[in-house]
């Protein structure tokens, strides 16, 4: 008998991309999707279960099926449908609680995946140049999707203490972009003006999302000889870009906000849509974020294809030619940039 594997969170385009990549696995018997809505892509030949993970009946479902993988992608910062923050915090939060504790009652699971994100780290100025897994934050995010993932990754320590014979890795993703991103920067960066912090740059990291199922299907299945599958791993593209390089790169022109309107920034954002832009999201632009890669490529083996610059890249390509030719917002840029620095000598 192959694996039996369920992935939360397939009404959402990542979740299906991922549905479909790993019941193409030999190894894989069967992949069982759940979520609270129906997803408007096909699923492949995966068995769909209309499921509220934040609901005790998900219980069920592992054990009507002997699932022995468990997929985790239903933690994410944006809302699927009506119900807003409020409803993407309990299906992050309480959801995750739920789930956890289906799967510590089932003798079947073996292996836990759950989708994290490097927002755990925070974005403060006195933060180290590189985080690694091991680094506390200077201050713990205290809002929004970023306070979801923290709260989300103590249950999962939790459960992995009360059930050490199941396999755990946690994946903490830098910004997922590509093509088909959906995430409160990937609207920022649709934005045809981009908001920024003025006098700051910050430095940023992008992993893509064909990266982001390359991994998460090796997360899924026994490690090859050599790695190790199980532990929590920073997922991120070589590199770094500052924000100015962003909007150069996008033909976006920005506009410059003085770091005591924050707050108004953030309302700015969500007015035009930009969900969920907490002050977790601001502090990101302002002092941006690197984490250290290392023990994703030696301890778990994966190589990601794309670079961050790459990963970029394919993301403006999809949005199209922005405002500005690249070459103006360039100038424009380099020239607020002079100005900035000549005020602060």
């Amino acid at each position: 008998m192959g694996k039996v594997v369920l992935v939360t969170g397939v009404a959402r385009r990542l979740g299906g991309r991922f549905v479909r990549r790993i019941q193409r696995d030999p190894e894989v018997d069967r992949v069982i999707g759940v979520d609270a809505v129906p997803p408007e892509h096909h699923l492949g030949g995966a068995d769909f279960v209309r499921a509220d993970i934040r609901r005790p009946a998900i219980a069920r479902v592992l054990a009507e099926h002997a699932v022995d993988t468990v997929v985790h992608m239903d933690v994410t910062g944006t809302p699927l449908s009506a119900g807003g923050r409020s409803a993407v915090k309990e299906t992050n939060v309480i959801g995750t609680m739920q789930l956890l504790g289906a799967c510590q009652k089932s003798p079947s699971v073996k292996r836990l995946v759950v989708k994290s994100s490097t927002s755990v780290y925070g974005s403060a100025p006195r933060d180290p140049a590189v985080f690694t897994e091991t680094t506390p934050p200077k201050s713990l995010p205290s809002g929004g999707f970023a306070k979801d993932a923290v709260e989300v990754e103590g249950y999962v320590r939790g459960f992995a203490r009360r059930r050490p014979d199941v396999a755990v890795c946690v994946l903490r993703f830098a910004n997922i972009l590509g093509p088909c991103a959906d995430s409160p920067l990937a609207d920022y960066f649709s934005l045809p003006v981009l908001p920024t912090v003025f006098g700051y740059d910050p430095r940023l990291q992008f992993v893509h999302e064909d990266d982001v199922i390359d991994v998460l299907r090796i997360a899924s299945h026994e490690p090859r000889r050599g790695t190790l599958n199980s532990g929590t791993f920073n997922i991120a593209g070589d590199g770094v870009l500052l924000l100015s390089q962003c909007s150069r790169r996008l033909g976006r022109p920005t506009v410059p906000v003085l770091l005591p309107a924050v707050t108004w920034f953030g309302s700015a954002l969500r007015t035009v849509g930009v969900t969920d832009f907490s002050p977790e999201q601001i502090r990101l632009l302002t002092h941006g974020r690197v984490v250290s890669t290392a023990q994703m490529r030696e301890t778990l083996g994966f190589h990601p294809k794309y670079t961050t610059a790459e990963t970029f890249a394919d993301f403006a390509r999809s949005k199209g030619p922005g405002l500005l030719p690249p070459q103006k917002v360039a100038r424009a840029v380099d020239r607020l940039a002079h100005v900035v620095s000549k005020e602060r000598t």
